[in-house]
């Protein structure tokens, strides 16, 4: 599978990767075997980047790709991991945040310079390795944290926490530094101050929601920053179609979004595409993305998104994708 480059640094990811959100159990929970045969699936399929956090089933996603990538040779895979969440023992759940059946643990936000390596420690540990190639601060940014408690981690973040990451980088212990968010100006607001080598971005940069081509594009083409996308189906209606009660950004759509959504469908399908086939290529044809994430647990999904991502395309379908 081709490799791309991250930024301007020696990491390099497949162009295809996989997101380890549903080995945390999101929104359902699967079983040790059942994440350990999607990644094998991804793994013989040539995908040599995985994408994981803290957040995902408080420790349990990071857990689970540790028990499968401790069988891997660990030059020849890439990596990543988040900060801002710092996890602590705590009481069992039966559901946590959308995750289901999460490990004990409880968790608290931390952008700072103690935060930032207490949580890369913890990772380090559930990981199984004192290298990680991709750094990525996790849901920085007011969508997540509203605008009070979004500006004072933006401060912990910019004040301490960047010169933490950028620490830990020097000392050889991680690859690349970026941003994990689903909102781009956030994004804007960092990168006003730091370089950053990578984003991932999810849902800002799909066949349905392209807010990152008013200005992100641009100022990532100008600095030098890859992309990874990830939420490539936007919670879902890009994959499953405006179906009653589809979703669409963590919520039941709208009546606009599924008129938007039925409108594509249609246009995908007058150049033979469906409408997930469509939504992977679009991610895949994106020129500043080094990656796109499938994020699924269950081993059919994967394959039927891996099949989605080696189509040929007509002329007439890449036009669509590409425009």
């Amino acid at each position: 599978m081709k490799r791309n480059r991250i930024g301007q640094t020696d990491v390099n990811v497949t162009a295809l990767s996989l997101g380890g959100a549903s080995l945390g159990n999101l929104g359902r929970a699967i079983s040790d075997a059942d994440a350990f045969a999607v990644m094998q699936c991804a793994w013989d399929a040539g995908i040599r980047y995985f994408d994981t956090a803290p957040h995902y089933g408080r420790g349990l996603s990071e857990q689970r790709m540790a028990a499968f990538l401790r069988h891997q040779p660990r030059d020849q895979y890439a990596l990543s991991t988040k900060v801002g969440r710092v996890l602590s023992p705590g009481s069992a759940l039966a559901e946590a945040d959308g995750f289901i059946d999460p490990l004990p643990n409880a968790v608290h936000y931390d952008y700072s310079a103690q935060g930032i390596r207490d949580s890369f420690a913890q990772s380090c540990e559930r990981l199984g390795t004192d290298f990680i190639d991709i750094i990525y601060v996790h849901d920085i940014g007011d969508l997540t944290h509203g605008a009070i408690d979004g500006a004072r981690h933006l401060d912990d973040l910019l004040g301490s926490g960047i010169g933490a990451l950028h620490d830990l980088k020097q000392a050889g212990r991680i690859g690349a530094i970026g941003l994990g968010v689903n909102e781009c100006q956030v994004c804007l607001d960092v990168m006003q101050h730091t370089r950053l080598d990578t984003i991932l971005l999810a849902g800002r940069l799909t066949l349905l929601d392209r807010s990152a081509e008013a200005e992100l594009l641009d100022v990532c083409k100008e600095q030098g920053t890859s992309l990874v996308l990830g939420g490539i189906f936007n919670s879902g209606i890009l994959a499953t179609g405006p179906q009653p009660g589809a979703w669409f950004d963590y919520a039941p759509a709208p009546q606009a979004i599924l008129d938007r959504v039925s409108d594509l469908q249609t246009q995908a399908a007058a150049v033979g595409l469906t409408l997930p086939e469509a939504a992977i290529q679009f991610a895949l044809h994106q020129p500043q993305t080094s990656s796109v994430l499938l994020g699924t647990g269950k081993v059919s999904s994967l394959q039927r998104n891996l099949e989605a991502a080696a189509l040929r395309l007509t002329d007439a379908a890449r036009a669509f994708v590409t425009t």
